[in-house]
């Protein structure tokens, strides 16, 4: 699909005032319910703007995003019902619809996670050596604040009262693996709305877990 640079400015501007909308909707008390309710939409949302801006479909790519997708949600199956991928955890209900204790959702999630970090990596250094270790280190800072939260937002809960190191060193081991996969097989990541959503959603995270942490 190719779109126009008025297209993407417009675009670009609506994603910071959605994310905006977003904090503002979790930090007010009496609309927090209802955007916990729409996390399934904002995702689905951020992965169709990504979608559309993606430079070139090839049946190559569908292979790749389709493969990362699935790989990505029975590892997630796997880990919630034995325990021992990523710890011992469970899901709540914001991510909507799940299978096996899963949300059908969390695919989705690693596919966007692993293509926007791949897409902010090049943004950092040209070498490909160093992006397959940049791009699964910033998914890896993602998860770091995204854990806290996570609980807080009905996504997902851990039995431990602390999360375990044994989830971030898998979450960089899946990350560094998915993003070999896309350097693999060459899939151009080069879109021009990869970085805003990405940080757009990091930045969103962060916020939230500074005012739960100062006033919560």
């Amino acid at each position: 699909m190719i779109l126009t640079c008025r297209e993407t400015r417009s675009d670009k501007k609506f994603i910071l005032i959605f994310f905006t909308v977003g904090v503002l909707g979790f930090l007010i008390p009496w609309s927090r319910n209802f955007f916990e309710t729409i996390i399934p939409f904002a995702l689905l949302l951020s992965v169709y703007l990504l979608a559309i801006y993606h430079y070139k479909y090839t049946l190559k790519d569908v292979v790749v995003f389709l493969a990362i997708a699935i790989i990505g949600f029975f590892i997630e199956a796997i880990g919630v019902n034995t325990g021992l991928i990523f710890g011992n955890y469970f899901y709540g209900d914001a991510l909507g619809v799940k299978l096996l204790n899963t949300p059908l959702l969390i695919a989705l999630n690693w596919l966007f996670l692993t293509y926007t970090a791949s897409s902010v990596s090049e943004r950092i250094t040209s070498n490909t050596k160093l992006q397959i270790v940049v791009a699964p280190t910033i998914m890896l800072l993602y998860d770091l604040i995204l854990e806290q939260l996570a609980p807080r937002m009905n996504m997902w809960s851990w039995q431990e009262s602390a999360v375990p190191i044994q989830n971030y060193l898998a979450w960089w081991i899946i990350g560094f693996l998915f993003v070999c996969i896309m350097k693999i097989f060459k899939i151009d990541t080069k879109n021009p709305l990869a970085s805003i959503l990405f940080i757009s959603q990091f930045v969103f995270f962060v916020i939230l877990y500074i005012f739960y942490r100062l006033f919560l």
